[in-house]
């Protein structure tokens, strides 16, 4: 389907061509979206688990069981005085991290997920700042949670713990005693659960933004929010109730929230919690997995992996020659790529399907040699204040280096263009945030007048309606005659050089009249040797010096040369990440500051 450049500023006004692939189910509310899953898919296994990595036995839950454990969790909350109605969730992702956030939502409580991965003094902010007095979580944070209780500078009340604790402490519950003591109030008649009115447009769920604690904003979702995300990705991608998701990526994150977590619930799938990245190849074989949501470093990885593994067995050439045998029978709608790489596809449990990904962009190389394999991927792009999906590809509709087309409940716009067409991109619609939590500021500062909510992202839509990327607007660097780079652009080309894994690009004043564009590159010792025999890989000047070259052949070449990349910074040590494997910029870049290149 092509848009027309009367049709993409016509989405402004609620016009655009339908792009719908499938007809989605209408929900209101997590109370719907549970109530329709535990009643139409009550026998389907909901969870699959193991409790420790090396147990040869795996849990499972049905739809059923987890309807049960929501609800009686659920009025155990509802019994205890929680006057903020906020619930605190902390841990890794498990069957109780999302039975506490169902519960507590489907109780008309605010539930607050919190990034495991922070440090003490930052999940003490964070728990006053947002003013719960409960919390759930794993073992490991019961000192922390503790000491918070004991404090007179939060509302903390009540902790309750996942694990089972090996002593009895006054001060925590195991999650399933409260789950048990529902359950015997619900037998007993108790039906405060049952009457609970959700008021699906008021805040129901509150995450805060990675940054340091004085940074980091509380986006209010509500559950109308929510739901429409999860309406609109159903009409894009058909998930079906038997699939299973493996579940990597943390569930605090909306990524993984909506589309493993809740999408997957909505759809009657069954979600299996991986046992670490070291276990990922064996539970995708265990669990059956045929989706995998994640961030593209893991699945660039993945594929690397399968490159290498092909190259070492000998048989690239006769891969090649499947991959163009396979191409051509595709034309006349002829599938063979199942059987024909049948073993490369074993490698991966043998029955993946499709790859959904977001945080930023996967190299159209790998998105190409997944596809030639027979696995289907979908990109999605948004934010945690957007629910977070703002464009997705579909089922049907795809483009390399694009980060798909605009849901069907937003309108989107791009301000502030430049001769190039690319400018801020903006969005309206269902599925945007109530605000930030407290800060009436920063809430009016991110929506202009018209109620559309300002990004930070800056890319364009192309003649087709999909929508490029082209960096955040923090993160562009303005040269001193005044042309904008976008650093995503360039560090794109150099990660596409196999040896390297992982690179970013910055600025470096060198006279007042000169600005030269920087590189820190992360490369594969062996990878590199590998490509360039020979090479003495203890002389690091002699590698500077071929990793160098390379830059000006596969980066510069394609490039203006306002662009081009001049100096080098090489190093083996991964650069600091979030929890969802995207770099930190300002700590990185803090860290090159007084670097001599």
């Amino acid at each position: 389907m092509i848009f027309t450049k009367k049709q993409i500023e016509e989405t402004r006004d609620k016009k655009k061509p339908d792009l719908r692939v499938y007809t989605s189910r209408r929900i209101k509310n997590y109370r719907e979206l549970v109530d329709y899953s535990i009643e139409n898919y009550a026998d389907h296994i909901a969870y699959k688990y193991r409790l420790n990595p090396d147990d040869q036995m795996i849990i499972e839950k049905t739809y059923e069981q987890a309807g049960n454990d929501i609800k009686s969790f659920g009025t155990a909350l509802l019994n205890r005085e929680i006057k903020s109605k906020k619930v605190a969730v902390i841990g890794k992702n498990r069957y109780e991290w999302c039975m506490t956030y169902l519960a507590a939502t489907t109780s008309g409580m605010v539930i607050c997920p919190l990034d495991r991965m922070l440090p003490e003094n930052e999940i003490a902010n964070l728990i006053r700042r947002s003013g719960a007095e409960v919390v759930a979580c794993d073992k490991q944070f019961i000192d922390v949670f503790k000491k918070l209780k004991a404090s007179d500078e939060n509302e903390l009340k009540t902790i309750i713990c996942f694990d089972e604790m090996e002593e009895a402490d006054k001060d925590v519950e195991y999650w399933y005693d409260v789950r048990d003591e529902g359950l015997q109030m619900r037998l007993k008649g108790d039906d405060k659960y049952d009457k609970v009115k959700i008021e699906e447009d008021k805040m129901s769920v509150l995450l805060f933004t990675s940054g340091t604690t004085s940074e980091a904003k509380g986006v209010m979702l509500s559950q109308k929010n929510v739901c429409t995300n999860i309406e609109d990705m159903a009409t894009f991608s058909k998930m079906y109730d038997n699939d299973v998701i493996l579940s990597v990526l943390p569930l605090h994150h909306t990524f993984e929230c909506t589309i493993s977590f809740l999408y997957g619930f909505y759809s009657g799938v069954c979600i299996a919690f991986c046992d670490g990245l070291r276990y990922y190849a064996k539970n995708l074989k265990d669990y059956g997995v045929t989706i995998i949501v994640a961030v593209p470093l893991l699945l660039e990885t993945m594929y690397k992996k399968i490159q290498k593994g092909i190259q070492e067995s000998g048989k690239e050439k006769t891969f090649k020659k499947g991959i163009k045998i396979s191409k051509f029978l595709l034309k006349f709608h002829i599938d063979i790529r199942k059987k024909l790489f049948k073993q490369v596809l074993d490698s991966l449990g043998g029955k993946v399907r499709i790859l959904y990904y977001g945080a930023a962009q996967m190299e159209k190389d790998t998105t190409i040699g997944y596809f030639n394999l027979g696995i289907n991927s979908v990109q999605g792009y948004g934010l945690t204040e957007t629910s977070p999906i703002l464009t997705a590809e579909t089922d049907k509709l795809h483009r390399s280096g694009t980060v798909g087309l605009c849901f069907p409940a937003l309108d989107m716009k791009i301000i502030d263009k430049n001769e190039d067409g690319v400018g801020e991109i903006c969005a309206r619609g269902a599925s945007i945030m109530l605000g930030y939590y407290k800060d009436e500021k920063r809430t009016k500062e991110a929506f202009d007048e018209e109620g559309y909510f300002k990004t930070g992202d800056y890319g364009y839509f192309d003649k087709d309606g999909f929508l490029h990327l082209t960096g955040r607007k923090n993160d562009i660097i303005v040269l001193r005659n005044g042309k904008n780079i976008y650093p995503d652009e360039i560090e794109g080309l150099i990660n596409k050089i196999p040896y390297i894994n992982e690179s970013l690009v910055f600025a470096r004043n060198e006279k007042k009249t000169d600005t030269l564009l920087a590189a820190k590159i992360v490369y594969d010792p062996d990878e590199l040797k590998r490509i360039h025999e020979g090479i003495n890989i203890d002389d690091q000047k002699e590698i500077e010096k071929v990793v160098m070259e390379d830059i000006k052949n596969d980066v510069n070449t394609k490039l203006s040369e306002f662009k081009h990349i001049k100096r080098i910074l090489l190093t083996t040590e991964p650069m600091e990440k979030t929890t969802t494997q995207k770099i930190k910029r300002n700590i990185e870049l803090k860290k090159l500051e007084d670097v001599k290149l």
